[in-house]
């Protein structure tokens, strides 16, 4: 089943016309489509690249995008790095659960003026709770996308449609099956096609060649999910990185406040010149690539190294989501569960790296704006709804 059938509901019109081509089908969705506004908000760093080709994509097609993002983590130096647009609304309100609920209120009741004004016909986020509450307000539709299906509760609201990988059951979302679409390998997938290796970064960062060079993600110790066992095992990390007279770890702290305390935590270490944090942002693929090896405590980072096919470590202890497991099953990424671990199951390894990732033929970003694309020819109205 191609992706427009997978999105396109029983009796349309649409699915009335199977007996047109795929590729008039779609040229007819896309002329359908042309004009129409989507809502995308950006609520976290690993967005920002995500959205990237999914904008680029929309544009093309003749939909006007419009850009929203919650100042949390690095979003704001990412959308300067990428050169994007945006309008930045509201902020991260840290760990504590009340503030957390509190915090996507009054940000929801910020974004509520220019989503009147821009009068969206589809809103579509990664995780971006705000925007369900202004959508059910103004009865915008909307599309959630998921990866990590322990975080996926937005109270009492939900989302019109939720896109998830295909590895997650459908049950561990909940809600209407019908509504959720599952796509085609990882949300990775989406972007990674399009990274071009720049060779010049481990010059910038003082790297020889015979160094084995390590990036390193600490823990999202703010996050709902973080859970303190993580914080244990990448401090265990780090002292095995810098016994090692060879290895160079390139730190990605997730916030000025974090690398702060990398800075007063582990200065002897950055001293010997064993850990080298970045004084500004730099495209994390490319890190990645360069890299012999990848140990993070956070998802994002070690899905995006098995994407590029970079041995990856993950040294995170919430809960372990579908994808996780696939991965791993799969051979792709490795677990590390305990202290003892650390020096039982990574190896540090000096990699054959080619001169390009082998991406393949990956189908994700299509089916992504196929079916977004159908949303909106179905199920949104031809005339915007009036701004209440």
């Amino acid at each position: 089943m191609n992706a427009v059938d997978v999105a396109t509901p029983p009796h349309s019109h649409v699915a009335d016309e199977a007996s047109l081509a795929p590729a008039r089908r779609k040229a007819a969705l896309d002329q359908n489509s042309r004009g129409k506004r989507v809502w995308i908000d950006i609520d976290n760093s690993p967005h920002v690249p995500f959205f990237l080709p999914i904008i680029d994509e929309l544009r093309s097609r003749g939909m006007e995008v419009i850009l929203t993002a919650r100042d949390i983590y690095q979003v704001c130096d990412l959308l300067e790095f990428y050169e994007l647009p945006c309008q930045v609304i509201g902020r991260h309100y840290g760990k504590n659960k009340a503030l957390k609920v509190l915090g996507n209120c009054m940000r929801a009741v910020q974004l509520m003026p220019t989503t009147r004004k821009s009068r969206p016909d589809l809103a579509l986020s990664h995780g971006s709770r705000a925007q369900i509450l202004v959508c059910k307000a103004l009865g915008i539709p909307s599309v959630m996308m998921h990866d990590y299906e322990h975080s996926t509760k937005t109270g009492f609201l939900t989302p019109d449609w939720v896109f998830m990988p295909d590895v997650i059951p459908s049950l561990a979302m909940g809600g209407n099956e019908n509504r959720i679409l599952k796509y085609p390998g990882i949300k990775e997938d989406v972007y990674v096609p399009r990274f071009r290796p720049e060779p010049s970064v481990l010059k910038q960062l003082g790297i020889g060649e015979d160094d084995l060079v390590v990036t390193l993600r600490p823990p999202a110790t703010e996050a709902h999910y973080h859970n303190p066992e993580s914080e244990s095992l990448f401090a265990e990390t780090v002292r095995m990185l810098a016994e090692q007279s060879h290895v160079r770890a390139v730190t990605l702290p997730r916030n000025a406040r974090q690398a702060e305390q990398l800075r007063q935590e582990w200065a002897d270490v950055i001293a010997a010149g064993k850990m080298i944090i970045p004084a500004r942002p730099l495209d994390g693929l490319n890190i990645i690539w360069f890299s012999d090896l990848v140990i993070s405590g956070g998802g994002t980072m070690n899905r995006e190294a098995a994407a590029l096919g970079v041995p990856v470590y993950s040294i995170f202890r919430g809960k372990i989501g579908a994808v996780d497991q696939y991965l791993e099953k799969s051979g792709r990424l490795t677990l590390v569960e305990s202290v003892q671990q650390v020096r039982q199951k990574i190896v540090l390894k000096r990699r054959i790296r080619a001169s390009q990732p082998d991406c393949g033929d990956r189908p994700t970003l299509r089916f992504i704006v196929d079916n977004i694309v159908t949303i909106l020819e179905e199920q949104c109205p031809v005339t915007r709804p009036s701004a209440r």
